[in-house]
C-alpha cells in the first residue's frame, strides 16, 4: 500500500529513493523492466523488499513516469510509508523530484539512499557495511567495486585507442548515500548549470565533495539486457538459501 511520509522526525533518519520512470530500451520488453517478474515477484518490489527489511530506513520515494500504469496494480503491502512522485526526464531530475518531495517531511541532516530500481540483489551486509561506514562522514559515499578487468578506450567505430590503467579504478553500484539538503543543493547546481550527471555522486563531486568509496559486492547487478534476468535470478536464490 502506498502511504504518505510520516511527519518531520525528531532524529535523524535514513530514506530510499528508486529512480523508476525509465523504460529500459535496452531489455527489448514490452514493459518496463522493473516490473518485470523475478522469482515470482516484480524487480522493483525485491528492490523496495531489501531496502525497506532494514531497520533504520525508515521509508521510500519512487519516482514514476506520469505514463506509469503498472505500479499501482502492485500488491505491495509494506509496513514502512512508500510515496510515489513524478519522474523527469533524466534519472537526475527524477531523483531531485522525489528529493523535493522528501524535504517536506524528513530534516536536511537526514541520509537518503538512492538505489535503482533494476538492483534487486542488494545484500543486507552490503547495505549494513554502506551506512555504517558514511553513518558519521561528512560528504557521504556509495558502494562500489574495484575494476578487475583490462580497460580499453575506444574510438567511436570501436577502434582501441588505448588500454586505461585499472589501479584505482572502480565500477559505481548503488546505494549512493548522502545528506538530504546536500544532495538536493548539489543537484540543483549541476542541474542550473547543465552539467551532466549521470548519478548522485557526480552530481556531488561537481559541488566539490569527494565522496567515499566503500566496497560492495559483485553480485549487486543492475539489470539491464534480457540475459541479466537469469543470473539476478541465480544471486537471489544464493542469497536466499543462506
Amino acid at each position: 500500500m502506498t502511504s504518505s511520509l510520516d511527519t518531520r522526525p525528531s532524529s535523524l533518519n535514513f530514506w530510499a529513493v528508486i529512480p523508476a520512470a525509465g523504460i529500459g530500451k535496452r531489455m527489448g520488453s514490452e514493459i518496463p523492466k522493473q516490473y518485470l517478474e523475478l522469482n515470482g515477484r516484480a524487480i522493483i518490489l525485491h528492490t523496495l523488499d531489501r531496502l525497506l527489511a532494514h531497520p533504520s530506513v525508515s521509508g521510500a520515494v519512487v519516482a514514476l513516469s506520469h505514463h506509469d500504469g503498472w505500479w499501482e496494480h502492485l500488491d505491495k503491502g509494506y509496513d514502512k510509508p512508500v510515496q510515489r512522485v513524478e519522474g523527469g526526464v533524466e534519472r537526475c531530475h527524477s531523483v531531485l523530484n522525489a528529493l523535493h518531495e522528501l524535504s517536506r517531511h524528513a530534516d536536511d541532516e537526514d541520509w537518503v539512499l538512492v538505489h535503482d530500481a533494476a538492483r534487486p540483489c542488494l545484500t543486507q551486509a552490503d547495505l549494513d557495511n554502506l551506512m555504517s561506514s558514511l553513518s558519521e562522514d561528512e560528504v557521504g559515499g556509495l558502494l562500489a567495486v574495484p575494476v578487475r578487468d583490462t580497460m580499453k578506450r575506444a574510438e567511436p567505430d570501436g577502434r582501441v585507442i588505448d588500454t586505461v590503467e585499472r589501479e584505482h579504478l572502480w565500477h559505481a553500484l548503488t546505494p549512493q548515500m548522502f545528506r538530504l539538503g546536500q544532495l538536493r543543493h548539489a543537484l540543483e547546481q549541476a542541474l542550473e548549470a547543465e552539467q551532466r550527471v549521470t548519478d548522485e555522486a557526480s552530481a556531488m563531486e561537481y559541488a566539490g565533495y569527494q565522496p567515499l568509496l566503500v566496497e560492495g559486492s559483485a553480485s549487486n547487478i543492475k539489470i539491464t539486457r534480457a540475459e541479466d534476468l537469469a543470473l539476478a535470478e541465480f544471486y537471489l536464490q544464493q542469497q536466499e538459501a543462506l
